[in-house]
């Protein structure tokens, strides 16, 4: 019933518009297009106006067909997300042996258009072959990759779901069900400039100051839940200015509310210390100063291994021969902020590779077991 061309075709026509995030708006009129064409009512909310992107969130739906029993089904989510990361202009889609590339400058967008086409090729499947289904909820998100921004400002009096599936990792036959919170943390520490040769000890050195407080800290993987990470240092003019200001951009993760709060507080810590001591022996007890902004950038997730949206995906892929296992993940998704919102999405997979860089590829094969499994898991929830 999968039209493997067809979803070639559609991969390389999404992929084929720039849509960077922010600068979404192209590509979600052609996919608006394409679900008004397959019978679908949309709406695009304001979260564009908020965040500065050239549109807002696409959201379709689709009732369910054919029968009272499928009316009375709970509406099924599908997710995923519209942007895509730098550098994504100007993408060229290589389909060689089963297995599209980007030209080799630019990253493919398999991350997360490949998800939008194995949407679409599940319902033009429906479509022609007057498949059973409940009713569908598609939300495709802008600014996912800035941050979540698209689903955090999603208009949520516009769908009606509780349930459902975040397309947006690369395991064809895992279902994520755990992902970490995360903290945004960024510190800027003030010192004093002065002139490094002539007169230095009039100088407060911000990046110094900084170094001292980064050394202080435990970074990576600090156990097998928790992580952390200092990515970020800007500061400086010149070599000969002491500076004056630092700029320290991190983050840390964790699947323990408790942990992330213990990590975070650590590294506050360490920067404060620093600056503190030393401001005890600074002449001007106005400096050095530090200003602190921590964000939660996105809720952790946690789906019990016996809920529906798991119990629904293990016995599709099992009546299609194929395995399936929850999954643990360090990195977050649209499914985080819908977690917290009351909405549960495990994320599946479509195999994208690389993401991020220009190795990214995927296999078209893997985008039609894909397919194969958002086909088992709507007829089943049309049932059951």
């Amino acid at each position: 019933m999968i039209n493997k061309d067809r979803l070639a075709q559609t991969f390389k026509l999404l992929v084929g518009i720039d849509s960077v995030s922010k600068e979404e708006g192209a590509v979600c009129g052609e996919i608006r297009k394409i679900l008004v064409s397959m019978g679908a009512e949309t709406m695009i909310d304001g979260a564009g106006d908020r965040i500065g992107s050239n549109t807002g969130n696409l959201i379709a739906r689709f009732a369910g067909n054919r029968s009272a029993e499928n009316t009375q089904a709970p509406p099924l989510l599908l997710n995923a997300h519209m942007d895509t990361v730098e550098p994504g202009r100007g993408v060229k889609a290589i389909l060689k042996d089963g297995n599209f590339t980007s030209s080799g400058s630019t990253i493919l967008g398999a991350d997360d258009k490949s998800s939008i086409a194995v949407i679409l090729e599940t319902i033009r499947v429906i479509n022609e072959n007057d498949l059973r289904h409940g009713p569908l909820e598609i939300v495709l998100t802008v600014c996912e990759e800035i941050g979540l921004l698209g689903a955090k400002h999603l208009d949520y009096s516009l769908i009606n779901t509780r349930y459902g599936y975040t397309l947006d990792t690369f395991d064809i036959e895992g279902i994520v069900t755990r992902a970490p919170a995360a903290n945004r943390i960024e510190f800027k520490i003030h010192g004093k400039d002065a002139h490094a040769g002539a007169e230095p000890e009039k100088g407060i050195n911000a990046i110094i100051l900084a170094g001292k407080a980064i050394a202080g800290l435990d970074t990576g993987r600090i156990d097998h839940e928790t992580t952390c990470n200092i990515g970020i240092v800007e500061g400086g003019i010149a070599t000969n200015i002491v500076p004056n200001l630092v700029t320290v951009k991190g983050e840390a993760r964790s699947h323990n509310k408790e942990k992330l709060n213990q990590i975070t507080n650590r590294i506050v810590s360490s920067f404060k210390e620093v600056v503190e001591n030393c401001r005890k022996y600074s002449s001007d007890n106005r400096l050095p100063y530090l200003d602190i902004h921590i964000e939660n950038e996105f809720p952790l997730t946690n789906v019990p291994d016996n809920h529906p949206v798991v119990a629904l995906a293990m016995k599709a892929a099992a009546n299609l021969g194929m395995k399936m296992e929850t999954k643990t993940t360090g990195g977050g998704s649209d499914a985080n902020i819908f977690f917290e919102k009351g909405i549960i999405a495990g994320v599946l997979g479509t195999g994208m590779r690389d993401v991020h860089t220009i190795r990214e590829s995927i296999r078209l094969d893997d985008m039609v077991k894909t397919t194969e499994l958002l086909l088992e898991i709507i007829r089943l929830h049309s049932r059951d």
